[in-house]
């Protein structure tokens, strides 16, 4: 069952003038994740993609569009469809390429959380952001190159996409 948080159906002022884009996202379930601060970064990814982005599937005509997302068979699956919830495309991409930005990225929010816990120096918290948003950087360009032909969207987009894939990954 999908979360209805995740739906709201609402476009942001960005969106309006392009109808290539996403206006809702569905994931799986509506498990939390294990930690308050992923399941913060997930919830913070969803709502910042449905504000502002840029999302093309070739071929495809019309938008927006609503993605279920989520992981089948051990490979991604971005299932692409109409505002009223008709399937349009179904892309699978294999996981592998993406697994080690994945456990990079679990083990950068585990140190971020261990480091807010136990009250450390900015200056750490800071150099462990900086790691976590150079792997978002990384997952973007892999996500956007194993998408090219199929789906085009810009950078921002793309890194909003890989932190739900590392929470739908995390969830497994």
């Amino acid at each position: 069952m999908a979360d209805p948080t995740l739906a709201p159906g609402a476009t942001g002022a960005a969106g309006a003038a392009s109808s290539r884009r996403l206006s809702r996202i569905e994931l799986p379930d509506a498990t939390p994740l294990p930690s308050a601060y992923a399941e913060a970064d997930r919830s913070q990814a969803v709502a910042d993609l449905l504000m502002e982005n840029n999302f093309d599937p070739e071929g495809v005509e019309g938008g927006p569009f609503v993605l279920h997302l989520c992981i089948r068979d051990g490979r991604l699956a971005f299932d692409i469809r109409d505002a009223g919830d008709a399937p349009l495309r179904a892309i699978l991409l294999a996981l592998g390429p993406f697994r080690r930005l994945i456990k990079d990225y679990h083990m950068i929010v585990e140190s971020h959380e261990r480091a807010v816990a136990e009250g450390g120096m900015e200056a750490r918290i800071q150099a462990i952001d900086m790691g976590r948003r150079g792997l978002h950087n990384e997952g973007a360009e892999l996500l956007m190159e194993r998408l090219e032909g199929r789906i085009a969207m810009d950078f921002e987009t793309a890194r909003r996409l890989f932190t739900l894939v590392c929470a739908l990954h995390q969830r497994m």
